[in-house]
């Protein structure tokens, strides 16, 4: 029984039991506009102990969780100029990516829409990142309001029942009156606070992500993207799936193409390979198109994943090329590979490299998978996996829930903090922008006038990437 069947059982045990709890404790539930809030006083003596014996502590946070706020609110504006550079500019990675731009991450959105680039999400996941990112987020808020003396009158949590009936957050309710007498800098320290928790609980899991990866994966395995690609001149090709050509243009060649499966290219006395998608894909192009090399790999139809090479363990691309590097084009090689279905050994001669005249050649390629742009860098910094390396898990299922749990709670816990600091009213970063500009303008006049016209604008901005998501699609 898969872990999906175990996990739809526990959705319903759990919708059950939160039904009940509610039902049972209805006098602390109340409506607050689309929400339904559950007050209680859960948390608070520990809220109340770490604000006043940290004092000196929180103090200086202070300052480093107000500069990680505008950081972050920096870091979401970047992000949203791009999401709507691609929404605009580039509707073929909209149509790919499937999901509308606004839409929250419930469970099972992955296994839904097909992401296959993202880990499936499973109802035990959101769960338990909810808790994890939720309480330490208004933990922190809380914490902030006892050390600078904010009173709090309730916490509990919040949930939207009409789009998926669990809790989506929990909540610590300050006494207006008394937040609003603070300093802007208490203010500001207090609003920042939850996103500096959030980004506290990405940098300490992803640490616990490293060690648990480290510990229960090894390299077993090389990931190949493609099979060898030339560039060759449309003028140059004399022949397509054995009929010749007088007039060399995309139409020509791409009306010659096998309808399925690969047709056979001649320019210039080689033998090149191209399916009619991949040519008429290029019609564009100025002259010349991209091609696979008539290498083994693809006569053989090669998975993407090689383990070994007559037997010979292949854990890295160096480790590959020292095992090919021992043979000679023309020999005869077994190569063991992974697929959905379980290992297949496959035997191929080795062809010759067109670029190293006497070394065996299988065929197969690598794309540089760096990241672009400031974010990106940062990003392939924090990678520690090698893209072009499969590891196996030592534990089989075990190891991959742990790592895709883990690794969800850095992905949440960082989006959370840059939506929330989103200058927006809902968001802590709609009064953390109008606190701002009151402090450096001194009009409050400005300041609301400032704060309701980034909210409805962000508001447009959101409406306006789901009109070209649907033009997209």
């Amino acid at each position: 029984m898969s872990f999906l069947i175990y996990d739809i059982i526990f959705l319903s045990i759990f919708l059950v039991f939160f039904s009940v709890f509610l039902y049972t404790r209805k006098h602390n539930l109340k409506r607050e506009g689309l929400l339904f809030l559950y007050r209680t006083r859960w948390g608070i003596k520990l809220i109340n102990y770490i604000g006043k014996k940290y004092r000196k502590t929180l103090s200086v946070l202070s300052y480093v969780s107000i500069a990680s706020g505008y950081l972050l609110m920096a870091g979401v504006l970047y992000l949203i100029y791009n999401v709507l550079k691609i929404y605009i500019f580039s509707p073929a990675i909209v149509r790919a990516i499937k999901v509308p731009p606004i839409i929250p991450l419930v469970p099972y959105l992955p296994q839904v829409f097909q992401l296959e680039f993202l880990p499936p999400f499973y109802f035990t996941y959101w769960i338990v990142i909810i808790a994890i990112i939720a309480i330490t987020h208004e933990m922190a808020h809380g914490i902030l309001m006892r050390r600078y003396d904010v009173k709090i009158k309730s916490t509990g949590f919040a949930f939207f029942p009409y789009f998926f009936p669990i809790f989506p957050a929990a909540f610590v309710e300050q006494d207006e009156k008394s937040m609003n007498k603070s300093t802007k800098f208490k203010q500001l320290s207090i609003l920042s606070a939850g996103t500096f928790a959030n980004v506290i609980t990405a940098v300490l899991f992803l640490i616990i992500l490293f060690g648990f990866f480290s510990l229960a994966f090894s390299p077993a395995g090389v990931v190949f993207d493609s099979y060898a690609t030339s560039t060759i001149a449309v003028s140059g090709i004399s022949m397509i799936n054995g009929v010749a050509l007088s007039n060399n243009s995309y139409q020509n060649i791409a009306n010659n193409a096998n309808e399925a499966g690969f047709s056979e290219i001649i320019a210039g006395n080689q033998t090149y390979l191209a399916t009619k998608d991949m040519l008429e894909s290029q019609a564009d192009n100025e002259g010349d198109i991209v091609v696979y090399n008539d290498a083994p790999a693809i006569r053989v139809n090669l998975s993407s994943i090689i383990t070994e090479v007559n037997g010979a363990p292949i854990d890295s691309i160096e480790k590959l090329q020292e095992e090919l590097g021992k043979y000679s084009p023309k020999e005869n090689i077994t190569i063991k590979t992974k697929t959905d279905d379980g290992f297949v050994e496959t035997k191929l001669t080795l062809g010759e490299n067109p670029g190293r005249p006497g070394a065996a050649w299988v065929g197969i390629g690598f794309y540089s998978r760096g990241a672009q742009g400031v974010v990106g860098k940062i990003i392939t910094r924090l990678t520690f996996k090698d893209p072009n390396v499969y590891y196996a898990p030592k534990a089989d299922g075990i190891s991959i829930f742990f790592y895709n749990l883990l690794w969800w709670v850095v992905i949440i816990s960082i989006s959370v903090a840059l939506i929330n600091m989103l200058p927006v009213g809902i968001f802590d970063g709609g009064r953390f922008f109008y606190l701002t500009v009151l402090g450096i303008t001194g009009s409050e006049k400005f300041a609301k006038r400032a704060f309701a016209f980034t909210t409805w604008f962000f508001l447009l901005l959101l409406l306006a990437l789901m009109v070209f998501w649907f033009v997209a699609w």
